[in-house]
């Protein structure tokens, strides 16, 4: 549930109000009352039908393009209000993020949106980045000469951001993390009740097929921090729902639709232009020619998180397994382990994206674009 359209529902008052003061006239008393009692219960069921199809939305990003492509796909969603941004390492620097997030917010008038810097390095060891795909700021390395500055940041940090605004809507909002699991893990140590508040966790990140896409078994973002993962996987007893890498990989969309996509005319469309040159000249080199598995295309990791914390019904089939984060193989730190046999003796489960509606997804990032 989120935020009611309170003028809608003034309006349709209103009107009810008007016509059954209009039926005063020419009906009994005792049909005046019953006619009166039945549009406040209609009313009430368009109040409580408007709240229901409202979804909160706080987003942890590592602002490189895909998170970009998330981001502008939940603001273009007619159904969700985005509560804030909070920043984390990953992609590239935090303060990049920061910058980058900013940036996508200008691209879509929505600068209002608070934005929170979050943690700059993982929980242990040292960070890493994907410049080499990403661009060095994350955004392909496009000059912006009409970027917004870093005086647009909330002065809050991000995990105490999270924590309040948490609070604040307790059992309403959506956590959709796209990034390193960092911000997330220093809040539930922080706020252990935490997850029992979230209406869900959606994260992309982790693997299942032990195919790794920055080590020989690991993911990106558990790679990041493969410590905070366990511990968001661990600590987090809430509806979790992953998409995983090789998940992205198999749900592929076409490089034709891409070209479509980005000649659509409109501001948000040429921002999205500039910023991905780089990611799909990256995407069709032989590099990552093996990376990128399972045929060519355009792969929006982190889009699909999103949509399904968008959309309930866009994800159609899941697996449903306790699942975990490997901390110390030489080969398989922050490789996913899926325990398919209940080895782990763990309560809690989490949804595994399979399969999701296509159709609605090329929906949704186009209408991002619009």
């Amino acid at each position: 549930m989120s935020v009611c359209n309170t003028a809608s529902f003034a309006y349709f008052f209103i009107l009810c109000f008007t016509v059954t003061n209009l039926l005063l006239s020419a009906v009994q008393w005792s049909s005046f009352v019953f006619v009166f009692f039945l549009l406040i219960c209609l009313c009430s069921l368009y109040h409580l039908s408007n709240c229901r199809m409202s979804k909160k939305l706080l987003v942890d990003v590592d602002c490189g393009v895909d998170d970009a492509q998330a981001i502008m796909l939940a603001l273009a969603a007619p159904n969700v209000q985005l509560l804030g941004i909070t920043c984390v390492h990953g992609n590239t620097s935090v303060e990049n993020v920061c910058k980058n997030s900013l940036r996508v917010l200008q691209a879509c008038n929505k600068v209002e949106i608070p934005v929170f810097k979050g943690a700059d390095r993982p929980l242990l060891g040292d960070s890493i980045d994907a410049g080499h795909f990403h661009g060095e700021d994350g955004f392909g390395d496009a000059p912006d000469s009409n970027a917004p500055t870093l005086d647009l940041l909330q002065e809050q940090g991000a995990v105490s951001a999270m924590i309040r605004i948490v609070n604040e809507n307790a059992g309403e909002v959506s956590l959709v993390a796209t990034g390193p699991l960092t911000n997330l893990a220093l809040a539930v140590r922080l706020d252990p009740s935490l997850p029992s508040k979230l209406r869900g966790l959606y994260i992309m990140g982790g693997n299942t097929e032990s195919r790794g896409n920055t080590r020989v078994c690991g993911e990106f973002n558990f790679i990041a921090d493969p410590e905070a993962a366990y511990i968001v996987l661990k600590d987090y007893q809430c509806p979790t729902y992953l998409a995983c890498w090789e998940f992205t990989c198999y749900n592929k969309l076409s490089w034709d639709f891409c070209e479509a996509w980005l000649a659509q005319d409109s501001h948000k469309a040429r921002f999205m232009e500039t910023i991905f040159r780089h990611c799909i000249q990256a995407s069709k080199s032989k590099r990552f020619e093996k990376v990128f598995f399972a045929g060519t295309g355009l792969t929006s990791c982190d889009s699909y998180a999103m949509a399904a914390a968008v959309d309930d019904s866009f994800v159609i089939e899941s697996d449903c397994y306790p699942v975990s984060v490997e901390l110390t193989g030489t080969h398989t730190r922050g490789m996913m382990v899926v325990d398919t046999l209940g080895f782990l003796k763990k309560s809690h489960t989490a949804f595994i994206m399979k399969k999701v509606d296509m159709e609605k997804f090329k929906q949704m990032m186009m209408a991002a674009l619009k």
